[in-house]
């Protein structure tokens, strides 16, 4: 199965097409959409957790646990995002439910989790690599950091307390930015040709990274367009949040709370709804084959 190569405009394209995502099953997309995204906060809940039932040796053995089962779980649920994706775009039915259907067998879930597996393991060698040549001190730096955190427990940590970054930080950041962009289009490429392609995880590796190389200015595109929009729902989050935590809280501080928890929450599931339907709109156009348009209702005739 070959790649295609996509002109500068898919970047726009597909970003475009992410935000009208689930258009033809709202119901679907939407709800399979805001599973996973729920479903992603529990390791997070589960950290914190840890960390104030069992200090911080116990919050490190609950992170890795939390970060295996992650590995091994979100691989499928994202699967099954992708799957629900393609049948509302191909106009065939189907439920919000249907993001478990990898976790059944002859799904597909071991290619799933394959390719996870493999893709964590490539971003772990890139980055050691990058901090073994450009990421000097940038280790003992961390480790002085959460050292900090720790003994903050909680209180507010004051700038004076920060220690100094290292000099090759700015550079190393900059690389990073570079190869995740890179490797965030082999990842949604190659991810959709194991979800919906059929290929083994080797192949679909080899689909991604092949299809990154050759839309590497599309993607580029991409991550400038995405970038600015992250900067636009940051600045909505903080003048309107700010404004509806301020009304809420001249009445209840908890008032404040629930009125900034649901536009909070909302823009998660935005960025959700983006980010999947990013990733299916790059795999269709550089690999998958183009969608057929959902049926017309019976009292309307096509031109």
């Amino acid at each position: 199965m070959s790649t295609r190569t996509m002109g500068p405009g898919a970047g726009w394209s597909w970003l475009a097409r992410a935000v009208n995502l689930g258009r033809n099953n709202p119901r679907a997309v939407i709800g399979a959409v805001a599973i996973v995204a729920a479903l992603a906060l529990v390791p997070s809940i589960v950290q914190v957790a840890g960390q104030r039932l069992l200090g911080a040796e116990g919050m490190v053995v609950v992170a890795a646990l939390a970060t295996l089962v992650s590995v091994i779980v979100f691989p499928l649920l994202i699967g099954g995002v992708l799957r629900v994706i393609d049948a509302a775009e191909r106009g065939r039915p189907v439920a919000a439910m249907a993001v478990f259907e990898p976790f059944r067998g002859g799904q597909g879930g071991g290619r799933l989790v394959g390719f996870g597996l493999l893709m964590s393991a490539i971003y772990l060698l890139v980055f050691a690599i990058l901090v073994a040549t450009v990421g000097q001190g940038l280790p003992e730096w961390y480790a002085q950091m959460m050292q900090l955190q720790v003994e903050a427990a909680g209180r507010p940590i004051q700038p004076d307390d920060l220690p100094d970054p290292p000099p090759g930080l700015g550079r190393l950041l900059g690389l990073g930015m570079l190869l995740g962009m890179f490797l965030g289009g082999a990842y949604a490429i190659g991810f959709g040709q194991v979800a919906l392609g059929g290929r083994g995880v080797l192949e679909a590796m080899r689909d991604g990274v092949t299809g990154a190389l050759r839309n590497l200015l599309p993607i580029a595109v991409l991550a400038v367009l995405s970038v600015a929009a992250m900067f636009v729902l940051f600045l909505v989050l903080v003048l309107v949040g700010g404004l509806l935590g301020l009304v809420g809280g001249l009445v209840h501080p908890a008032l404040g709370v629930l009125l900034v928890a649901p536009l909070y929450f909302g823009l998660i599931l935005l960025m959700y709804v983006v980010m999947f339907g990013v990733m299916y709109h790059m795999w269709r156009d550089v690999c998958g084959a183009p969608a057929a348009p959902p049926p017309l209702p019976a009292n309307q005739v096509e031109l």
